[in-house]
């Protein structure tokens, strides 16, 4: 009877060793199944139900001219509608490269590109900024041809010594003067220069 009893003991406890051996290798083959998925993730690409065509993770475009790379453009997602010809970025990030060898950054929630034309508008937290400036806005359009970025809506430009306000703004890449109109206010220090 005792010697029953030590076999029964040693096969339960070899089925529940057993088992725990079988669990703690299922656990650890699901975990690296769904942190293989994570890390493929951001290049999936997928057709959505909405109305894109294609939908993909971190999207990067440069725009070039004659040769010379005019802008480039970061985002954290993209959708490319082709009935529209425009594409869909949200937190995007552009950056417009100057003549004169200076950037321009720009980042937003959301920005829709017409792959026609290269046109875009750029809303939500809209930051313009550079080495001397950053201007606030909530929407922003760049027109590709002209290469000038403009507002429709109230700007707030700040600097080391100034701070100016605008119901419109237009800023030419090409030339990197800026146009402001409607009712423009501003506060100067006394070590602003012009």
């Amino acid at each position: 009877m005792k010697f029953i009893k030590n076999m029964y003991q040693k096969k339960l406890k070899f089925f529940l060793i057993s088992l725990i051996f079988l669990t703690f290798g299922v656990i650890i083959i699901v975990f690296l199944q769904y942190r293989h998925v994570l890390e493929k993730n951001d290049t999936l690409v997928s057709i959505v139900q909405s109305k894109a065509n294609i939908s993909i993770g971190k999207a990067h475009q440069t725009a070039t001219r004659n040769g010379r790379k005019e802008w480039s453009l970061d985002a954290a997602s993209a959708d490319y509608m082709a009935k529209n010809n425009q594409a869909i970025f949200k937190d995007l990030s552009v950056t417009f490269y100057l003549k004169d060898e200076t950037k321009v950054y720009i980042t937003a929630n959301q920005g829709i590109l017409k792959t026609d034309s290269n046109d875009m508008e750029i809303f939500g937290n809209v930051v313009v900024k550079n080495n001397d400036y950053k201007l606030r806005c909530e929407n922003l359009y760049y027109k590709h041809g002209e290469r000038i970025i403009f507002s429709k809506v109230p700007v707030n430009i700040t600097g080391d010594s100034f701070e100016l306000v605008a119901d419109s703004m237009s800023l030419n890449l090409n030339t990197n003067k800026a146009l402001f109109e409607g009712s423009v206010k501003g506060t100067f220090s006394e070590h602003f220069t012009l």
